[in-house]
């Protein structure tokens, strides 16, 4: 089962822990126009592997090997990031299964729900936290 961990708690681990990172999940699209964690205050930067292809949004059929690309293994602890918190939870799961036993969702995710306005960024997830992000 994944654990949902909010975004301050990912991000103290990420930077107290050197087996800790994060994967972005989100799309080419998204981490260009909406920006990415920043995570050079932990030496680290946050890995970008697309759950969905945009813009058919289909499922991304590398996904697991693309984990195994990157030189992740089971010791790591991957913390996964979306718009949300729904495909990084899927994307959490698959990892799991693949043998990533510990794979997190990101609670949230990048920008959290819609407010009353259906805007994103400002009631929960890594933006509304304060952490810190960059325009790619």
């Amino acid at each position: 089962m994944v654990q949902n961990v909010p975004p301050t708690q990912t991000w103290e681990a990420i930077q107290a822990d050197p087996q800790a990172q994060l994967v972005d999940v989100r799309t080419d699209a998204e981490w260009n126009f909406v920006g990415i964690p920043d995570l050079s205050a932990a030496g680290k930067q946050p890995v970008l592997i697309a759950w969905q292809v945009y813009p058919a949004m289909n499922r991304n059929p590398s996904f697991e090997d693309d984990l195994r690309k990157v030189g992740f293994t089971p010791d790591h602890h991957i913390y996964f990031l979306c718009r949300s918190g729904v495909r990084s939870l899927a994307a959490a799961e698959a990892a799991q299964a693949a043998g990533f036993p510990h794979a997190y969702n990101v609670a949230d995710g990048f920008e959290g729900p819609p407010d009353a306005d259906g805007h994103r960024g400002q009631r929960a997830g890594w933006k509304a936290d304060g952490l810190p992000w960059r325009q790619k």
